[in-house]
């Protein structure tokens, strides 16, 4: 029997599980944002490394532990750049925590953006739910900014900008998977979420804090950036996105210029119709939705309210839409509109992917109300047919 167990032992050692390729989480640096710049001739790739020490813990944390660290430099491609970061890195730098992309208008320009979405794309262990914004101010200032009360960076605007879209859906968060369809589809246009920083916010007196903050949107296409639309004129795009929740207007009521009123808008349906009469194009655009009264003055006419709620929106819908035709954009897709619905008619009139376009290209704007909500009933102060 002794002899047996010898001979078999030797084999058995064979068959046990080991560890010994093991990637070991503690010793490891994990990338969890990255920006790409492109600064004369060369690109400048900024890695953000997440603290996961302050994540996903019960127990209080430390106010002290770094949330993250930035690290950075250039090269003449990204991969360049990025395998002379891994000289200087003292541990295994891992990429499947990557939450998003952040690009500046200089690395979009001409042929460059396709260049930096390829790496990305090609990269394994980088994962299509990737958000893609862009910016025009500096990358490093933007991935050094934190979330307000001292919050994980997990929760941070860039990496989960759905947590305020039930506030307001000012602009369409778009990740790397609907980036490369938007590029792939008519128009081959896609509106990138525009971040820049805000130093509104303040934590002490003497110590003011920034955060980001979407004020518009930046338009890239197969050939590079096209332009950049922002503030009050892009206040359009939020009602051709389809979104149902898109927050507020403000519109004036009655004769007296100083007397405003804000509205909030939910439960929105869209629906785009192209028009074609011979070899003409037009479309037709029907929206409808909710109204909800915030605070206002005196007793309000429903009537009076549905016309200036349609008013406000449609202004908002023409302003947004001539931004993107000075920018030679279609903004609203209206060209995937007509592919949808004629593809022949589409084949017939469109030049790389993209339909002419004028102002009288959207013929009819129809804004219905279905319900004005006034909240609740505090004051005597009513909304009356």
């Amino acid at each position: 029997m002794i002899r047996v167990f010898l001979l078999i032992s030797p084999f058995t050692l064979f068959l046990l599980t080991g560890c010994w390729d093991i990637r070991e989480p503690q010793k490891m640096h994990y990338v969890y944002g990255v920006g790409v710049d492109y600064i004369d001739n060369q690109y400048v790739i900024y890695l953000q490394f997440i603290n996961f020490s302050n994540i996903a813990k019960s127990e209080k944390t430390s106010s002290d532990a770094t949330p993250s660290e930035i690290a950075h430099a250039k090269g003449k491609t990204i991969e360049e750049a990025i395998y002379k970061l891994y000289r200087s890195a003292d541990q295994e730098i891992y990429w499947g925590q990557m939450a998003y992309l952040l690009l500046s208008e200089d690395a979009l320009k001409s042929e460059l953006a396709n260049s930096v979405l390829d790496t990305f794309t090609r990269f394994r262990e980088t994962r299509y739910q990737i958000y893609v914004h862009c910016t025009s101010d500096s990358i490093e200032e933007i991935l050094l900014v934190t979330p307000i009360l001292n919050k994980p960076l997990d929760n941070s605007k860039l990496s989960t900008p759905l947590n305020t879209n039930t506030l307001e859906a000012f602009t369409k968060p778009v990740d790397l998977r609907k980036l490369i369809i938007g590029l792939n589809e008519p128009s081959h246009e896609v509106a990138l979420s525009l971040v820049s920083i805000n130093k509104n916010w303040v934590t002490e007196k003497e110590n003011p804090s920034t955060e980001t903050a979407i004020n518009g949107v930046c338009v890239i296409s197969k050939d590079g950036f096209k332009g950049a639309i922002t503030n009050n004129l892009v206040g359009g795009n939020r009602w051709m996105t389809g979104q149902k929740n898109l927050g507020n207007i403000t519109f004036n009521i009655g004769d007296n210029e100083s007397n405003y009123i804000t509205v909030d808008i939910e439960k929105l349906n869209l629906e785009v119709l192209p028009i074609v009469k011979g070899n003409q194009v037009t479309f037709e655009i029907d929206i409808d939705f909710e109204a909800i009264l915030n605070g206002f003055k005196g007793n309000l006419n429903v009537n009076e309210l549905e016309k200036g709620i349609a008013k406000k929106v449609k202004e908002e819908i023409k302003t947004t839409y001539e931004e993107g035709l000075n920018l030679d954009v279609d903004i609203y897709r209206l060209s995937e509109y007509l592919y949808r619905d004629n593809v022949k008619m589409w084949k017939r009139i469109e030049n790389d992917g993209k339909i002419p376009l004028t102002k009288d290209s959207i013929s009819k704007i129809t804004i219905n109300v279905n319900k004005i909500l006034s909240g609740r009933k505090v004051f005597q102060d009513s909304v009356g047919e």
